[in-house]
């Protein structure tokens, strides 16, 4: 498959599933599951942030002081809690294929925030500069190996030495969801394996929708 074709695809699933959720309103912050599963991502986030800070040669550093960027920033909730937590918004940076979310991003982050638009394998961020990149559900919305080994390498290269992936992403247990689980498996598992090699941290956090239990981990 193309990566044009590819990333028409990945649209196209997220149209399909936007309009088979119409009006329920899934991410609601009202629902009970919705801020539990919220809470949960963010205090493990937290963890690994502060314990990957806890092991950086000037441990003591501002915080303010990171830069970031975000694959798939959507409508920029996530920028969001990293302005909560103390970074800079002209040192964050968020990439989004879909136009409608990266207007919302656009209409609820400062405009310091730096928004680039499409595909994020492209996406024009220094290499060697950023302290953080994240990914939430981004992998596991790709099913062409070839984009995947593309964005991963991406990722890698915006790094500085020392820099942290923080990872968020799915597996479930359902039969027809298996071959979804697998992708974003392969995804972890090669960026796990680049990260040993290249002597960088990696933070995984890996979400089981059939417990909604979270889990940490360290590579």
């Amino acid at each position: 498959m193309t990566q044009d074709r590819e990333l028409e695809a990945i649209a196209q699933r997220y149209a399909r599933r936007d309009q088979r959720l119409a009006g329920l309103e899934r991410y609601s912050l009202l629902r009970p599951e919705v801020w539990q599963m919220l809470h949960e991502r963010q205090a493990a986030m937290l963890r690994l942030l502060a314990a990957h800070r806890a092991a950086m040669p000037e441990a003591d550093a501002p915080v303010s002081g990171w830069r970031m960027t975000e694959v798939g920033c959507g409508a920029g909730g996530n920028l969001m809690d990293m302005l909560r937590l103390g970074l800079l918004p002209q040192h964050l940076t968020g990439i989004e294929l879909l136009p409608e979310r990266l207007e919302a991003a656009r209409a609820a982050l400062p405009q310091q925030v730096r928004l680039l638009a499409g595909d994020a394998s492209q996406a024009e961020v220094e290499p060697g500069s950023q302290d953080l990149v994240l990914q939430s559900t981004v992998f596991s919305s790709i099913l062409d190996d070839a984009l995947q080994q593309r964005l991963a390498q991406a990722m890698w290269r915006w790094l500085r030495p020392g820099g942290a992936v923080l990872w968020y992403d799915f597996i479930v247990g359902d039969d027809w969801r298996l071959a979804l689980a697998a992708v974003a498996a392969l995804g972890l598992t090669a960026l796990a394996v680049e990260a040993s090699l290249a002597g960088w941290w990696v933070a995984p956090l890996v979400v089981a929708a059939s417990t909604s239990r979270s889990t940490d981990s360290a590579v």
